[in-house]
């Protein structure tokens, strides 16, 4: 529960990133503004031809009982929408971080130089945010099929389903957005995976934070700055990199692993 904990309160330290470099972190609402307007005005769509289409799946239905045919659409049409809101923030993180690549790589390089004084010479790259992003969508889809089957169980499928779907969810977006700093720091996708393991519950944290901020009206567009400030942060409390300033929390991370370290120093 600490290092989940830990991992949260990462999200809280990208915040802190307005403070230090207001203008780089105002520019990285513009894609998620943009991409949050298409994608909630498909959500909202998709709610209001939902009753009509879960009449449609379930015309077996019409016979039974009125009770038992409206706790089963009631039911499935929950699911569905549940389904479809995890589709969406795994879409919108995809999506805007690709639309959003020249905004999101100076958070990531403002970030990289208050915390550690230079940034890496590795370069992300638009194409390489793109097949990140389509990845992303296809993981999401496939999280999201899961979580709408168990939300399909009678009675207490809505509540399994929803833990189901922000645990997924939160630890794909902890892979995507720790994407940037662990690859421009030559970690490859099976070394990253690897980290991630390594730190599941610190994984965990940051992405089931963000993933719940983004559940809030608005908070997806709101905090996907201090998310893209965070997940560098939680790169480097992960590889054991020490801030510039020794006083900062998690100068030194004391949970990181012996090869953690020695990739740190490697890249350093």
């Amino acid at each position: 529960m600490r290092e989940f904990l830990a991992g949260a309160a990462l999200l809280a330290r990208g915040l802190g990133q307005w403070r230090r470099t207001p203008g780089a972190m105002a520019l990285g609402l513009i894609p998620g503004t943009i991409v949050g307007l298409v994608l909630g005005a498909a959500l909202v769509t998709w709610g209001l031809v939902l009753p009509d289409l879960v009449d449609d799946w379930t015309p077996f239905a019409d016979a039974w009982a009125p009770v038992w045919a409206g706790t089963l659409r009631a039911a499935i049409g929950l699911a569905s929408f549940g389904a479809a809101v995890l589709v969406v923030i795994v879409s919108f993180t995809a999506v805007t971080l690709a639309v959003g690549e020249p905004f999101y790589d100076r958070i990531w390089r403002a970030t990289e130089r208050s915390a550690t004084g230079a940034v890496p010479a590795a370069e992300y790259g638009f194409w390489r945010a793109v097949a990140d992003s389509v990845r992303l969508i296809l993981r999401g889809i496939v999280a999201a099929a899961l979580a709408w089957l168990i939300g399909l169980i009678p009675f207490v499928g809505g509540v399994l389903g929803f833990v189901t779907g922000v645990l997924l969810t939160g630890w794909l977006l902890a892979d995507e957005l720790t994407s940037r700093a662990l690859s421009a720091r030559g970690l490859d996708r099976r070394a990253r995976r690897e980290l991630l393991r390594t730190n599941r519950a610190r994984a965990l944290g940051f992405g089931v934070a963000t993933q719940l901020c983004f559940l809030v009206p608005l908070g997806a567009v709101a905090v996907m700055p201090a998310a893209v400030a965070g997940s560098t942060l939680w790169a480097h409390a992960a590889l054991g990199i020490r801030p510039v300033d020794s006083r900062a929390p998690d100068a030194l991370d004391p949970h990181a692993t012996p090869a953690a370290h020695s990739r740190a120093d490697s890249a350093r």
